[in-house]
């Protein structure tokens, strides 16, 4: 990320008295990040609590911190979570989910309801409910424990259904009801493309719960003398979060785009010809800039400098990532891990060996 979060939530703390409430911003939390949550003394700034402090959140939203506070800290954990991953899945990108060193964490590439807009949306809802799900298996939440999901059908007979499984059930409610809480406010500033880029927000922050609560799986552990396996305990356990990401990007690279119906209620496929998006897939309004230049008003930060992979003929490679415009070549010296050599017992012994590499960079 591009501020450190620490840092920079002491600054924030001392030159804002006043938070400006803007747009999208409620994953703010993961920037100023979330041990502050924990410190009593930073909790009641004089006789104002943090929550309303906080930036990006709405007036419901603060409602909601304020009655659940202990949950704050999850909520940032997983706009942490997200932010990370989006950085992950898109660092062979043009457009890298860079963040940008104010309030508004990914800057002006919010303001345009583009497929980036729709995976940001996702993958920070997802983010929280895979944080909260888990902080009720681990008992640091009044109000949840462990999951309470039904056995599943299929299990075999003699295997126990009981192990404290991660509650995905409460994590998607509770993320539901923060996340969506700014949507649904008729009083707090609107987008710029009103009720449908609401909607589209709506649906893309569903499709980001759904990949960690519709793909949550069964865990189970042995049983038994000598390891027999001839007893399991099973539980409920989300898929890994890397999971969650890779299923988000595929629904990026698939998005669906829309727009208004005739009447001006509801959102529908921009071309028909396409089967119609589930819950799951992702919906933009708007077709996404090259980002190839430098923008400061669409949030592109170009790709001058950027590295790229001569032979790639994929969106890392050289061609696609410099837009045409051409790379520069140098040589540099690497150390890496050479010559391992197992030891019994336990331990890999290796040399430290140095070697010449191309490395390549947009112009």
């Amino acid at each position: 990320m591009s501020v450190p979060w620490l840092r920079g939530f002491f600054l924030w703390l001392l030159a804002a008295p006043h938070a400006v409430l803007a747009l999208d911003m409620w994953w703010n939390l993961g920037l100023q990040g979330y041990e502050v949550w924990r410190n009593p003394q930073l909790y009641i700034i004089g006789t104002q609590p943090i929550c309303t402090q906080v930036e990006g959140l709405s007036p419901a939203q603060i409602k909601i911190c304020q009655h659940y506070q202990d949950h704050m800290p999850s909520v940032s954990r997983g706009a942490q979570m997200g932010i990370r991953e989006c950085q992950w899945q898109f660092r062979h990108r043009r457009w890298n989910c860079s963040t940008v060193d104010d309030s508004s964490v990914f800057g002006p590439v919010l303001e345009i309801p583009s497929r980036e807009a729709a995976f940001i949306n996702a993958i920070s809802a997802a983010g929280v409910v895979h944080t909260v799900a888990r902080s009720c298996r681990d008992g640091e939440l009044s109000t949840c424990g462990c999951s309470r999901r039904p056995r599943p059908k299929g299990l075999h007979r003699d295997w126990i259904w009981g192990g404290c499984g991660d509650n995905s059930e409460y994590g998607y409610r509770f993320a539901e009801g923060f996340i969506d809480a700014r949507e649904r406010e008729k009083n707090h500033p609107r987008h710029s493309n009103g009720l449908a880029r609401t909607l589209m927000n709506v649906h893309n922050n569903e499709a980001g719960r759904r990949a960690v609560f519709m793909h949550s799986k069964v865990a189970c552990k042995c049983h038994g003398v000598s390891g027999s396996c001839s007893l399991k305990t099973c539980w409920n356990q989300l898929p890994s979060f890397r999971e969650v990401g890779d299923r988000l990007k595929d629904k990026y690279d698939g998005a669906t785009e829309v727009k208004f119906n005739r009447a001006g209620t509801r959102l529908v496929q921009a071309d028909k010809k396409y089967n119609r998006p589930t819950k799951e897939d992702l919906l933009y309004l708007s077709l996404s800039p090259d980002y190839c230049l430098a923008n400061d008003k669409t949030g592109s930060m170009g790709t001058t400098g950027r590295f790229c992979n001569k032979t790639s003929p994929g969106m890392d490679g050289c061609t696609l990532m410099c837009c045409g415009r051409g790379y520069n070549t140098y040589r540099t010296v690497v150390q890496e891990r050479c010559q391992c050599k197992f030891h019994w017992c336990c331990y890999v012994k290796c040399k430290t060996c140095q070697r010449e590499v191309d490395v390549h960079t947009c112009k």
